[in-house]
């Protein structure tokens, strides 16, 4: 496309190899205890927040962080057009910090933030929010908008249909990864037994997946309303508690797509959102082994599974 993309491109090609990739998980998952799993993410490319004696929940934050810091790295290597395609790429660690947020207030111990930087949508403004009902007027403020209610549920979903509508529009090669995930925020909200949505969020799953799909009680109705480019999770018949395996088919396939945008051979920022992908992979794949090192024998069984 054009050489401004150059240099975020070779970047992005250099930090999609810090990943571990799934023989080295599993090997994470066959660890005998978290202690041991740590041990080995300290000489890995997440041990930038890795820490001995670290819990399950605090060891899955450092994770996530370490894939936050290199998407900012690469973020600062991509042309100043490219920055409102970042943000869309890191709104997830957004989301979670504002999740933590609410969470905080009523489970302690606090949930540490993540450090966003110049890649916050709104987080800046957010961050000192000191109840749902300020928050939400400081997220109306922002691009996040005012969510319909203050209950943690309605601002959840809320805030990620607010994410994949940004991103069906404005981030590359995204269409199908975007349909995949509508499909499966809804398919899981109705696996919960929510038949009705706030006023927001079922306006932007409609306009992502059709009003056939919304207006589906049960999942094989759902499923069978969805358009082509949001139902290819589902290839098999999914019972409403299997609904991990159809999002294991949704990271695959968010890797291998990827994978192939790493290697297009033209500058432009279909490499860069490849190598998001390729990361935010891999850490999804590392997250989930540190739960089966925790859990012994009986994890890495269901690890297995999920791989």
């Amino acid at each position: 496309m054009t050489a401004v993309w150059i240099g975020g491109d070779v970047r992005a090609a250099a930090i999609s190899r810090r990943t571990l990739g799934p023989a080295a998980a599993r090997a994470i998952a066959g660890q005998a205890s978290m202690a041991d799993a740590l041990a080995v993410l300290a000489n890995s490319p997440y041990s930038r927040e890795i820490r001995p004696g670290q819990t399950l929940r605090s060891a899955q934050h450092a994770i996530a962080a370490a894939t936050l810091w290199n998407v900012r790295v690469l973020a600062g290597w991509v042309p100043a057009v490219g920055v409102p395609m970042m943000r869309i790429l890191a709104g997830w660690w957004e989301i979670a910090n504002i999740e933590s947020q609410l969470r905080n207030d009523v489970a302690p111990p606090r949930q540490p933030y993540f450090r966003l930087g110049d890649l916050a949508v709104g987080w800046t403004r957010l961050a000192t929010a000191t109840s749902a009902t300020q928050l939400c007027e400081r997220l109306a403020a922002t691009r996040w908008g005012r969510p319909d209610d203050e209950s943690p549920r309605t601002i959840g979903l809320t805030l990620r249909t607010s994410l994949l509508q940004w991103a069906s529009t404005a981030l590359p090669a995204s269409r199908d990864w975007v349909g995949g995930a509508a499909a499966l925020l809804l398919a899981r909200e109705r696996a919960g037994g929510n038949v009705s949505l706030a006023r927001r969020p079922a306006r932007a799953l409609a306009s992502l997946l059709g009003g056939q799909a919304l207006a589906a009680a049960a999942l094989p109705d759902l499923v069978g309303g969805l358009p082509r480019s949001a139902r290819w999770p589902f290839l098999d018949p999914v019972a409403p508690d299997e609904l991990w395996r159809a999002e294991c088919r949704w990271w695959s396939r968010v890797e291998a797509d990827g994978r192939a945008l790493l290697r297009t051979g033209e500058f432009g920022p279909l490499p860069v959102v490849g190598a998001v992908a390729v990361l935010a992979a891999d850490a999804w794949r590392v997250r989930a082994a540190l739960v089966a090192a925790a859990n012994g024998e009986r994890g890495v069984a269901e690890f297995d599974a999920l791989a």
